[in-house]
């Protein structure tokens, strides 16, 4: 359970900072346009991700303390700065703005918007299968899947909840002070996690 509630805070945090895929799921929520089709394809890439990440880096730490342990200190360094990067955003004025007025994309060009903005932006690797695999990579066995079901059930939780919620929330997400709140509890879970792993 502990793993599960690690993985889950570690990739709730990685999934919430603000980029062009969060953006792009409250444009088409807030749009109502392909939705559903939009979250899906975000869940899917990162649950394959992270399956990959965690697999990968498993099968490479297991029998070498040297990569264990570089896998522990450079997270929690990862984290570290990635916390702190996320507290100085809060003092950048950041808000969302939508052009209701452009004409609907059609399915195909939504899946392949949404395919491009995940695969192309070289964060969602960094944040998935080097950072997310290396941590949960360094678990043991029993572990690992814990940790790899936490991560998925962020992802999974938040595009679900960004996608429909961005309808009722438009407002909100245009004002600076939203994202002040989201970087702000980013930057307090990734450092917490962060402190976690140094003292294991």
């Amino acid at each position: 359970m502990q793993s599960y509630v690690n993985g889950l805070g570690l990739g709730a945090s990685l999934i919430m900072a603000i980029g062009a895929q969060n953006a792009h799921v409250l444009r088409m929520g807030i749009k109502r346009q392909h939705v559903a089709l939009t979250v899906a394809a975000c869940i899917v890439i990162d649950v394959i991700l992270i399956a990959l990440g965690v697999a990968g880096a498993g099968a490479m730490i297991q029998d070498s303390p040297f990569l264990l342990a570089a896998a522990r200190w450079g997270g929690a360094a990862f984290l570290l700065w990635y916390g702190l990067r996320s507290w100085r955003s809060m003092l950048t004025p950041k808000s969302l703005a939508v052009d209701v007025s452009a004409p609907a994309p059609g399915a195909r060009q939504a899946l392949a918007s949404v395919v491009a903005l995940s695969l192309l932006n070289p964060h969602v690797y960094l944040d998935t299968v080097v950072l997310l695999g290396s941590v949960g990579g360094s678990y043991p066995d029993g572990q690992r899947v814990g940790f790899s079901a936490g991560a998925m059930t962020a992802s999974l939780l938040w595009f679900t909840a960004l996608g429909w919620g961005a309808t009722r929330l438009a407002g909100v997400f245009g004002r600076p002070l939203a994202w002040k709140c989201i970087e702000g509890l980013t930057g307090a879970v990734m450092l917490t996690i962060a402190a976690g792993l140094v003292m294991r």
